[in-house]
């Protein structure tokens, strides 16, 4: 499915999502934090499963700075892995520090124009996009990362810089759209 991805400057598309906790998020329930990243994601694609721990080091590494939220919007029917049942699983096995949300009937996915898991959109304290594209550039060697893409936009908007990369093209799996 083809979606209008989120220019740079854009104000962030309001959502009000479940979450594996038990909770209702929406982008007002990241207020207190002067950045916001939103992830999309899911259970099933390698991409993502290599990049969680990194995730959750992120949040943790700037949790005085930012607030992570992941949301994932892959139809569950050809793709039962990610069931909502299966993400609080995933949720609890990992440890996440951060919110993980269904998108069931994908339309936020849609607003943010995302076509991959994961996908990472950086939203500055006005909550405009500052940042869109992917981790950093080794998905599958953390150690031999040589551009950490998303660190570096963050340590340049805490440092009220101009982001010196601030898109890249996206990795990972197509978010699998119901039919």
């Amino acid at each position: 499915m083809a979606t209008d991805k989120l220019t740079l400057g854009v104000k962030c598309p309001q959502f009000s999502l479940p979450a594996t906790d038990g909770k209702l998020y929406s982008v007002d329930s990241f207020s207190g934090k002067k950045l916001l990243i939103v992830i999309f994601s899911c259970n099933h694609c390698p991409y993502v499963q290599a990049y969680e721990d990194r995730i959750i080091e992120i949040q943790r590494d700037y949790n005085e700075h930012l607030s992570i939220v992941a949301i994932s919007s892959n139809e569950t029917e050809n793709y039962p892995e990610d069931s909502f049942e299966k993400m609080k699983e995933r949720a609890s096995l990992k440890g996440f520090n951060f919110p993980y949300l269904f998108d069931e009937s994908q339309e936020i996915a849609k607003a943010f124009g995302a076509t991959h898991t994961p996908e990472i959109f950086l939203f500055d304290s006005e909550r405009n996009l500052a940042f869109h594209g992917k981790i950093d550039d080794n998905w599958q060697e953390p150690k031999n990362v040589k551009s950490p893409y998303l660190r570096n936009a963050i340590n340049e908007l805490i440092e009220g810089k101009k982001i010196s990369v601030p898109e890249t093209f996206t990795i990972g799996c197509t978010i699998k759209w119901k039919k």
